[in-house]
């Protein structure tokens, strides 16, 4: 990858970590606390995308889905962003938005139970 468009996606990782939302923030709170041995990489620049969490070590993305999500072309843009997660081994979790509002305490620990057991 050349070094300016490198340079870029980190400048681009770096914004998104400074506007995560509140979803986000809330299950990046949660996930810190609870990761022990787990290393969670918010805002993650791999390839064209930015991850919202990654763990290099399972090669996992957890994507927090909001409701623009559902809206316009995001639902065939979600499904060509997966389908190149996966052309690199990546596994992907998506959870809604949501949920994570509703208890991140309770989605955190599943994430964290998950990694354990892979």
């Amino acid at each position: 990858m050349p070094r300016t468009k490198r340079i870029r996606d980190i400048g681009r990782a770096r914004r998104l970590r400074a506007e995560m939302s509140l979803p986000e923030v809330l299950l990046w709170q949660e996930l810190r606390r609870k990761a022990c041995d787990i290393k969670f990489r918010r805002q993650h620049p791999l390839g064209r995308y930015v991850l919202d969490f990654y763990v290099a070590a399972l090669k996992l993305a957890i994507e927090i889905d909001g409701q623009a999500h559902d809206m316009g072309d995001r639902p065939e843009r979600d499904i060509a962003r997966d389908r190149w997660l996966r052309a690199q081994n990546i596994e992907v979790i998506r959870i809604p938005a949501s949920e994570v509002l509703r208890d991140a305490n309770e989605i955190a620990d599943s994430i964290v139970r998950y990694c354990q057991s892979k």
